[in-house]
């Protein structure tokens, strides 16, 4: 049934319309058919019942007088179709005239070319009582007074009213349904540009404002989305100049600290604030890039994901870090190349830190490409696999915290992934180990 309904708002409103003009038009056939039958029986009742009463002041049983006939027994065959409120009505109408009939049958046939009922009818009035039935009222009076039989021309079923209506109904849909169906059109459209305009709203491109068209609500609604798209544009843009104010001013500190950390005379000290201040710096990195993801400064290049990937792979073997790669073939794939160096480099890193080595592949299909880091650490526990990608989150119980870090080496390689319209998983290797996959569409 859900198939079956339809699910734009133009076709909704057409089939609700539709329904209702069905269901008005039932109605309406309904009372017209009962209004026509009880005229049929008004104008049927009437004048049989005046001959009948005017023959039962007759004598001579088989003999004709005017329409009605006087016969012994009931004429009309068992198997014939009655009308029982015809017989009913006519029964009802001679206790009024007072003759208090033992019984009332009625029979429908159809009416021959020969019947002698026809002689009484013109040329073209014959025609048409041709094409009807003939319908025999037949009247039982008491004390076995025999019956008194009158027969007339019946009409047929309403066929002709049933093809009346159905033109009647197939006029109303075409004139009220083509006015439906182009106001849902004229409403949905503007809809549908406006859906289409906040599904691919990005903050890094906000576009040119879409055109007020349709009704007056959906105008209004069309302005105000332009509006809240200006606005968002304007906020993202401030809290870009507010980071990079904020950047700014830790590093210039951070920078003096740096220098005057050479006046230490400790080797060892100096040592670990140099250590303290690469963290501190590392840190803000991430942060930054974290919050600036959503407005990227660099464009989509294509590249070479295999080339790409054996690039950071070189960077970690030329600091003497055990990773290994899988080479692959070439990957062509557009992309932020800095950025997916960073998701990439995260992962390794992680891997080397608390696994360490690493093992990187690519795995390509015909509709994604698949980066795999694998490392031989401990593993994540189960119902952690989801919580590391949150920001400033550590797991105190399966990672070393003297390693340094933050909690934003996941969560940052997540955004990244993402923002490229791909996914970041974890998992747990059966052999041991924690396995990192980046999916990436083709």
């Amino acid at each position: 049934m859900r198939r079956l309904w339809p699910t734009s708002l133009a076709g909704q409103m057409a089939v609700l319309v539709a329904i209702a003009l069905f269901v008005a038009q039932a109605i309406n056939f309904g009372l017209l058919l009962h209004e026509r039958r009880s005229l049929r029986l008004e104008q049927v009742t009437g004048p049989v019942v005046t001959r009948i009463v005017d023959a039962n002041d007759r004598s001579g049983a088989g003999r004709e007088r005017g329409r009605v006939r006087r016969v012994a027994a009931n004429p009309i065959p068992a198997a014939a179709p009655r009308d029982e409120g015809v017989e009913r009505s006519v029964l009802a109408a001679l206790d009024e005239s007072g003759i208090h009939a033992a019984s009332v049958r009625t029979g429908i046939a159809a009416i021959r070319a020969d019947d002698p009922m026809l002689r009484r009818f013109g040329r073209q009035a014959a025609k048409v009582a041709q094409a009807s039935d003939a319908l025999t009222i037949a009247v039982e009076l008491p004390a076995g007074g025999g019956w008194l039989v009158q027969r007339l021309p019946w009409p047929r079923r309403d066929r002709g009213l049933v093809w009346q209506l159905i033109g009647q109904t197939l006029i109303l849909y075409v004139v009220v349904l083509a006015p439906v169906l182009w106001a849902g059109r004229r409403i949905s459209r503007p809809l549908r540009d406006l859906t289409r305009a906040a599904e691919g709203f990005a903050p890094g491109d906000p576009g040119a404002p879409l055109p007020l068209s349709g009704p007056d609500d959906v105008s209004r609604l069309i302005a105000a989305f332009n509006a809240l798209r200006r606005r968002v544009t304007a906020m993202l843009e401030e809290k870009d100049r507010m980071l990079g104010a904020i950047g700014h001013d830790l590093r210039t500190p951070l920078a003096a600290l740096r220098v005057r950390i050479e006046s230490v005379e400790d080797e060892t000290d100096r040592a670990r604030m140099a250590d303290t201040i690469a963290e501190m710096n590392r840190t803000l990195d991430d942060i930054l890039s974290l919050a600036r993801l959503g407005r990227p400064s660099e464009p989509m290049t294509e590249v070479d994901l295999s080339a790409l990937v054996d690039a950071v792979v070189e960077d970690f073997r030329d600091l003497d870090q055990d990773v290994v790669f899988a080479e692959a073939a070439r990957l062509p794939l557009r992309l932020r190349p800095s950025l997916m160096r960073r998701a990439v480099r995260n992962l390794i890193e992680n891997a080397v830190k608390y696994g360490a080595r690493a093992h990187v592949s690519i795995e390509a299909g015909a509709a994604q490409i698949a980066i795999l880091v694998c490392d031989d650490g401990p593993g994540i526990p189960e119902d952690r696999l989801g919580s590391v990608f949150e920001a400033f989150t550590r797991l105190e119980t399966s990672r070393n915290r003297d390693t340094g870090g933050i909690g934003l080496g996941l969560a940052l390689a997540r955004a990244i992934v993402r923002e490229a319209g791909g996914d970041i998983s974890l998992a747990n290797r059966p052999e041991g180990g924690l396995r990192a996959e980046i999916v990436l569409p083709r």
